[in-house]
């Protein structure tokens, strides 16, 4: 390769526009179809390199002013060890591999933007908190494990919908400014120098992550995950807030049935209590910042896959999952499990071309597929996606509702909401749909947080539009609070309780 080549394809984040390429062809395993139940393992295609999405069109891609600095901060990266391990990233694969087939059941939430400010001890227990007592709720409801996935230690990448944003300043003047495009990017304050990219954060994001899953895997082995004790996962302010006093009474007795159910089988001897006790967390986030991810993308001692380590399961977006494009060129060549958006204007014939390239072995567990349509757009855009994909033998999916995104609204005051109510149309109408193509909701995916925010309109605590300002914080999209997010929780249990 010339010098002047090698600049063509290592320039992709430093210039606006690469080179685009044909759309990925699916490759269809060859040699005698596998009995039933059984796939090929993932292997990397041949023309795949974790850099070969440099030579395609990088959408949301960020424009870094300093080349050099980003050569630094990505060498930086390739030096420093794994934030999870491959044997993980396979043990999730598996998990994930038997809520397909219904075995399981995924819940996967977290903040819709990490801030390297929050990377402290409340905040980070505060999300493992919400998710272990949401899953306590889902497990009784369906009577099925949960799979734990945080949206957190690596969530710091956030696509925007303009490049630019526009606000008054103090002078009564418009001032225009690059978006805050997450803290792996640039920073949230409205100023020139904190909205200029900044390739060291890619660096910091990775420290702050490795913090994060640091005190995370202290916390578990800590015992703090011991299904024998759910009372120490009580938030700070469970009793002050206004959950209503149904919801936490059920939770209490759930709490306190499940630890004495424990003991009667430990009494008993029973040998799979280790197994039921032990709680497992994983960790996602948006594989949006492709230098970050790939810089983290090799291969293992014994294994001959490629693993992307920063994550257990990266996803892309409905904005990033373009086939010829350099987030599914990229994504076509990991191990990992990976999960794929998909919006209100999804094809059937996308979503059958994204799990041939994704998964053209057809690998249980490999491929999650998360809608995200809306509530008005659901009933007429879900059951095409779902017959398309199982007529089309496109191998086996993992169906994920994620009922926030395609529910965003802004007030007549230029506030970005969700509805509690429909968040909650579009989980019922999901199930529902499912259950009518003789398919099933394998998960669902929220933008929430253990804090008691104020972003959301609804629910039993009755927010309005005059609550919002009270304690907006999330620099990016609203997320459920904890009152919010333990009352989904409930209501999800109880459908899926009764059938689904």
């Amino acid at each position: 390769m010339t010098r002047d080549a090698r600049a063509r394809s290592a320039d992709v984040y430093t210039r606006p526009r690469a080179v685009r390429r044909p759309p990925i062809k699916a490759r269809r395993p060859r040699g005698n179809p596998l009995p039933d139940g059984v796939s090929v393992p993932h292997t990397a295609p041949s023309d795949w390199s974790p850099e070969s999405w440099k030579a395609r069109l990088a959408a949301h891609q960020v424009v870094y002013e300093d080349r050099a600095a980003v050569d630094a901060a990505v060498l930086k990266l390739r030096s420093l060890p794994p934030l999870v391990t491959s044997w993980e990233i396979e043990r999730l694969k598996r998990l994930l591999a038997e809520a397909q087939e219904g075995k399981r059941f995924l819940l996967q939430g977290g903040d819709c933007a990490e801030s390297l400010a929050d990377c402290n001890p409340e905040s980070i227990a505060n999300k493992l908190k919400i998710l272990l007592q949401m899953s306590l709720a889902l497990v009784h409801g369906s009577k099925k494990p949960v799979i734990r996935v945080g949206r957190f230690a690596g969530q710091y990448a956030k696509p925007r919908s303009s490049p630019m944003e526009t606000r008054m300043g103090d002078d009564g003047r418009e001032v225009t400014l690059p978006s805050y495009f997450g803290d792996l990017i640039n920073r949230a304050d409205f100023t020139p120098d904190a909205r200029r990219t900044d390739p060291h954060l890619m660096v910091r994001g990775y420290q702050h992550a490795a913090m994060t899953l640091n005190f995370v895997r202290a916390l578990i082995d800590g015992g703090f995950a011991d299904l024998h004790h759910p009372e120490y996962w009580d938030l700070s302010f469970m009793h002050e807030a206004a959950l209503p006093a149904d919801l936490r009474a059920e939770y209490q007795r759930l709490s306190a049935g499940l630890a004495d159910a424990l003991k009667f089988m430990e009494a008993l001897g029973e040998t799979s209590v280790a197994e039921l006790t032990r709680v497992e967390f994983f960790t996602s986030h948006e594989a949006l910042n492709l230098l970050y991810e790939s810089a983290q993308t090799r291969r293992v001692p014994r294994r001959t896959e490629h693993y992307n380590l920063t994550t257990h399961m990266p996803w892309l977006g409905d904005r990033t999952r373009a086939l010829d494009g350099a987030h599914i060129e990229y994504a076509r060549g990991v191990a990992n499990p990976i999960g794929v958006k998909l919006g209100a204007r999804a094809r059937a014939e996308d979503a059958v071309a994204l799990a041939r390239a994704l998964n053209p072995a057809k690998e249980p567990g490999k491929l999650t597929l998360i809608t995200r349509l809306g509530a008005p757009n659901v009933r007429a855009a879900l059951p095409g996606l779902i017959r398309a994909v199982r007529d089309a033998d496109a191998g086996p999916v993992l169906w994920v509702c994620d009922p926030m995104h395609g529910n965003t609204e802004t007030t007549a005051r230029g506030v970005k909401t969700r509805r509690f109510e429909a968040i909650l149309e579009e989980l019922d109408h999901t199930f529902d749909i499912h259950a009518a193509e003789g398919s099933r909701l394998g998960g669902v995916h929220f933008e929430l947080t253990g804090e008691d925010v104020t972003e959301c309109l609804g629910g039993a605590g009755g927010l309005s539009e005059d609550d919002l300002a009270r304690n907006y914080a999330s620099p990016c999209d609203p997320r459920l609070n904890y009152q919010q997010a333990m009352e989904m929780a409930f209501l999800l249990a109880r459908r899926m309780a009764n059938g689904g």
